[in-house]
Order: structure tokens, then sequence, then C-alpha cells
């Protein structure tokens, strides 16, 4: 069985202050604690699992395997703040958006330059979505 270290006390209080699962089997490619280290960082960045675990190399099925462990308790904890984290970041950058705009520039037939602006409102969209429903399941549970 591997041995687990606690947070370090510098963490306390976010997301990464949290105690890795131990490996049942011990694997390469697996949720080693630097994976799940990693894994909590880009679901605090990105706010998505599904672009989280891409981002580490591994499956969403298995991250939910491993936070349904029964010794996951502190990683359950830890994804939860991270998640809500990056949601907050990506409707804060969507919100941006819409208030200030994007600017596009496209390069035409013949070298031409266009150059426009206006509110990403995919992403306004996509932001709210993502809000309403973060408080449709807090109303539900």
């Amino acid at each position: 069985m591997e041995k687990t270290t606690p947070p370090a006390p510098l963490l306390a209080g976010t997301c990464l202050a949290f105690t890795p699962v131990p490996g049942q089997r011990h694997r390469a490619d697996g949720w080693t604690p630097d994976t799940q280290a990693n894994f909590i960082r880009a679901l605090e960045a990105m706010g998505s699992v599904g672009k989280a675990v891409r981002a580490v190399g591994m499956g969403r099925a298995s991250a939910y395997r491993l936070r349904e462990r029964p010794d996951a308790a502190s990683f359950a904890v830890a994804w939860d703040l991270a998640i809500a984290t990056g949601r907050t970041h990506q409707f804060s950058i969507a919100m941006d958006r819409a208030l200030n705009g994007v600017t596009i520039v496209r390069v035409l037939k013949g070298g031409a330059v266009d150059v426009s602006g206006g509110p990403d409102m995919a992403v306004v969209h996509a932001a709210l979505r993502e809000d309403a429903f973060a408080k449709a399941t807090k109303e539900t549970e």
C-alpha cells in the first residue's frame, strides 16, 4: 500500500489541500498523487471534468471511480472546490467578453485584413447555462 502524506500547511484553504487517494495497484499510468494534484489544478483552471481529465491524460470514468472510493473523501472535497472555482473563473471570462467584447482579425483573399469586434455570445450563453445548471443542482440537493 502506498504511503500518503498530508497536505502542506501553505496549501491550507486551497483546493490543493487534500490527501491523495492511495493507489490499490502500483501503475505508472494510473492516478498517482502527482496526477491527482494536476487534475485538481486543471479542474480549477478549466471548470470542466472532461477537459481536466484530458489535460492529465486520464479518462472521465476512471476519475469518477477514483472520486467514489471510500478513501477519497479529501479528494472529493478538493474536486468540488476546484470545479466551483473553475466555473466561477470561466463565468468571469464570459462576462468580461460580454461587456468588453472580443476582437476578431481575419485575413481575406488577396491579403486584406478585416478587424471586427463585439461580444462573444456563444461563450456568454455557455457560461449562463453552466451557472443556471449549477444553481439548479444546488437547489435540488
